[in-house]
């Protein structure tokens, strides 16, 4: 089995937080000057490790290995949330490049390949997992041209300045990669709470989501009597109620819904507003209890906008699909994870989206999580303990060999 630098893995992820780094975290939106330098940083590592390097078009970072017949393609993202974490996204890239160094260093890993990878966006700066949709033929050229930032920057604005633009895109080849194998923080307390040091990814949630639009009559707050009100606020502030009351009712074990986002227009203290907007989501790995959590949201802004007095609409914004994990790439990771924490470790869903779920439509996809102190994820607090780290590289790197052993013989 390749082994792993555990030093040189904690350094390199050290060094990557270097690019955007916010107090004990990083603030590094996708194609920002710090995305981009970090992208090039990348490419310059996969260099050195012996492999091609290629940025493409929408900035994915590939290092692509000639020596091996077929090989398996290593990853995650590098951009990160708004002032947010330094091992989000980042972990996986880094131990991906550790592990084409391992790999290209071990004289028993001949003819074995490891491709790196760095997905851009798959955060949502502009888009929902542009990078990983883009290899796999699931962005389109509209797409890209509608696509903007939440500030109002264009996609493709964003690719010209980052330099990426007329770059060409590159797009999966079947043939080439046995599977796609990607790690990652858990970003949640489960692994933690029991004690166990590696989460073997069953499925990838799906998360759908919808923005409420809330029209009712903007007026003066102190002269506009109460019966004779349309308070967009209050509607909106009632159905978000309903909705959660219904959830509760329907949801399965591992259901979650968010209003994370909500906007009153004109948001001031002293008058009545008119126009009220919320973005709904929710996720399971089930894809009936989505449907019916849809079919609940649906009936709810009806049932409102009937009953009055101001008027709601429902707009559909997007929806992941969940993604099952390959039943022989989670007993690759269970196996490394006995091998190196007996009994420390767990199969568990993923309660957060991940490119290995675009992938997985096209390639035998897994997925390997370590711990994450306190369960804090998308804030700069967010940390893993250096020996779960070293840890977790390790058993990836096993498992990693143990996919191409078998997929080759």
């Amino acid at each position: 089995m390749p082994t792993i630098d555990g030093a040189r893995v904690v350094a390199d992820l050290r060094r990557l937080a270097d690019f955007g780094r916010y107090k004990t975290g990083v603030h590094r939106p996708t194609y920002s000057p710090e995305d981009v330098a970090s992208r090039q940083w990348l490419a310059e590592q996969f260099a050195a490790a012996g492999l091609d390097p290629v940025i493409d078009g929408i900035g994915n970072v590939f290092g692509r290995n000639r020596q091996a017949a077929r090989r398996l393609l290593v990853g995650s993202h590098s951009e990160t949330q708004p002032y947010a974490g330094w091992l989000d996204g980042a972990l996986g890239v880094v131990y991906a490049l550790e592990l084409a160094r391992a790999f290209a260093a071990d004289p028993a890993g001949a003819g074995l390949g490891i491709e790196p990878v760095a997905w851009a966006d798959e955060e949502g700066h502009y888009g929902n997992m542009l990078g990983s949709r883009s290899f796999t033929d699931g962005l389109t050229d509209a797409e890209i041209a509608a696509a903007a930032s939440r500030d109002g920057k264009p996609l493709r604005q964003a690719l010209a300045d980052a330099g990426y633009a007329g770059r060409p895109y590159q797009r999966l080849d079947p043939s080439r990669h046995v599977g796609y194998l990607e790690a990652h923080i858990e970003q949640g307390a489960t692994l933690e709470t029991a004690g166990q040091r590696i989460g073997i990814v069953t499925a990838i949630i799906g998360a759908w989501n919808y923005w409420v639009t809330v029209t009712g009559e903007q007026n003066h707050a102190g002269t506009t009597e109460m019966r004779r009100r349309k308070d967009a606020g209050v509607a909106l502030v009632r159905l978000a109620t309903a909705i959660h009351d219904r959830f509760t009712a329907i949801a399965g074990p591992r259901t979650v819904w968010t209003i994370g986002r909500m906007l009153l227009d004109p948001n001031a203290p002293s008058i009545v507003p008119g126009r009220a907007e919320m973005q709904v989501q929710f996720r399971d790995t089930d894809t009936a209890i989505l449907a019916r959590c849809e079919d609940a949201l649906v009936e709810l802004v009806a049932a409102a906008d009937r009953a009055g007095p101001c008027r709601i609409a429902l707009t559909p914004l997007s929806k992941s699909l969940p993604a099952a994990m390959d039943s022989r790439f989670q007993a690759a990771i269970a196996e490394a994870a006995e091998r190196h924490a007996p009994g420390l470790h767990r199969h568990m869903p993923s309660g957060a989206g991940h490119d290995a779920q675009v992938l997985a439509r096209r390639l035998p996809s897994g997925m390997m999580f370590v711990p994450s102190i306190g369960g804090v994820s998308h804030h700069w607090s967010e940390d893993t303990s250096e020996a779960d780290i070293v840890l977790g590289a390790q058993v990836f790197a096993d498992a990693a060999t143990a996919i191409l052993q078998n997929e080759v013989d």
